[in-house]
């Protein structure tokens, strides 16, 4: 079947973590490893809550505050701190840009509630047709269900899309539906890698 819709991940393939130094000197001010703050974040019973939607970011980063110990007045400037290392890949942005009309693009992404404001304030809501966000479905990768939902929205076939993300677990499962699977590594090998699937 030919190729109709590209689907992408946004944390660790559009947006990645490329400058270590920030959280790690945040780490360090709460006298902890790197995995440590990472795992505060990102592993918490309340940040898996976050993920799908049964509790707000808010929440979740009163949480994370609590466990650090710092004031409600402090979260923003430890949020801020936390992701200044992360950039966004406008290489990737401009492919994906370039493929419209000629395919659907969406973004399937295991993010928080404030994910679609986070695209719109950045100016990337327009690179996709559709955005299959957890906390606004209720349910992550690599669950089969968020992968049938995106594919509902794009109104193509599984056979007809292809999946890119950074997580094994989740190609794995976009394949077992009978998605493509590109594997992120890096930008350069997975638009390649995309591109060979196309001209196929």
């Amino acid at each position: 079947m030919k190729l109709q819709a590209v689907f992408f991940d946004f944390g660790g393939v559009i947006q990645r973590t490329e400058y270590q130094a920030p959280r790690q000197q945040l780490a360090q001010r709460f006298n902890m490893e790197y995995e440590d703050i990472d795992n505060i974040v990102f592993n918490s019973p309340t940040a898996k809550q976050a993920t799908v939607g049964e509790l707000s970011v808010q929440k979740h980063w009163q949480a994370v505050a609590k466990r650090l110990k710092v004031g409600k007045d402090q979260i923003a400037a430890v949020e801020n701190d936390f992701f200044a290392g992360d950039v966004i890949d406008h290489t990737i942005v401009a492919y994906l840009r370039s493929l419209r009309p000629r395919l659907k693009t969406g973004l399937i992404s295991n993010a928080w509630s404030d994910m679609r404001e986070y695209l719109i304030r950045k100016k990337l809501d327009d690179v996709f047709d559709t955005l299959t966000i957890s906390a606004e479905v209720g349910v992550a990768k690599p669950e089969a269900k968020i992968y049938r939902l995106a594919l509902e929205q794009a109104q193509v076939e599984a056979e007809a899309a292809v999946f890119v993300d950074d997580v094994p677990a989740n190609i794995e499962a976009c394949e077992s539906l009978g998605m493509k699977g590109i594997l992120f590594k890096d930008p350069q090998a997975a638009m390649q890698q995309l591109r060979d699937i196309l001209k196929a």
